[in-house]
């Protein structure tokens, strides 16, 4: 039988990039986008989801760098199911060799791509398409007295996003910098 989930690694170690089998005829797809023992193969641990976000947003929003802080920090698995989206995850571990960098991934709903984001890192997305919606399963709930964000255009953090001018929120055009942020991970 084929493995159920095809993996790729990338240049920080924790982040993966995981893509479900697709099954399709003449009536259309199928693909079982989430099986907690698959998962847990894949990480060597086990993973508990306890809650799904949903977000629909117009081409050019950028929503974060985004994470929470120890008690209630999150790891995240998040996909796009309509549209298109450039997934970026900063490494906040302390002791990491990696510490202060990004991985990137191009998520889109026709390449299927899931991108695991452990607790530990900050998460933020750009949208390239009107009307993306991008979906993620998290394994804490949204606490606002744990919630951080940096800021997505820090030079000290050199993420190249491709745009200028994006569309963000109240709370990300005023978050903090890489180097005032003192990491808990």
């Amino acid at each position: 039988m084929n493995q159920p989930l095809e993996v790729q690694t990338g240049s920080i170690e924790g982040p993966l990039m995981v893509r479900p089998r697709q099954f399709g005829d003449d009536r259309g797809r199928f693909s079982e986008t989430w099986r907690a023992g698959h998962f847990q193969e894949v990480l060597g641990r086990p993973v508990q989801f306890v809650q799904d976000n949903e977000s629909i947003s117009g081409k050019g929003v950028l929503r974060g760098l985004h994470l929470q802080i120890p008690d209630r920090a999150q790891g995240k698995l998040v996909r796009v199911v309509q549209g298109r989206a450039l997934d970026v995850a900063v490494d906040l571990r302390t002791e990491s060799p990696t510490y202060g960098q990004h991985q990137m991934a191009l998520l889109t709903a026709e390449n299927r791509w899931q991108f695991w984001i452990p607790e530990g890192f900050a998460h933020g997305f750009l949208t390239l398409e009107p009307d993306t919606i991008f979906c993620y399963k998290c394994t804490e709930v949204y606490s606002p007295e744990h919630e951080r964000a940096l800021q997505w255009n820090d030079p000290d953090l050199s993420i190249d996003w491709g745009v200028d001018a994006p569309l963000l929120s109240p709370r990300d055009a005023i978050a903090a910098s890489f180097a005032d942020f003192d990491s808990p991970f």
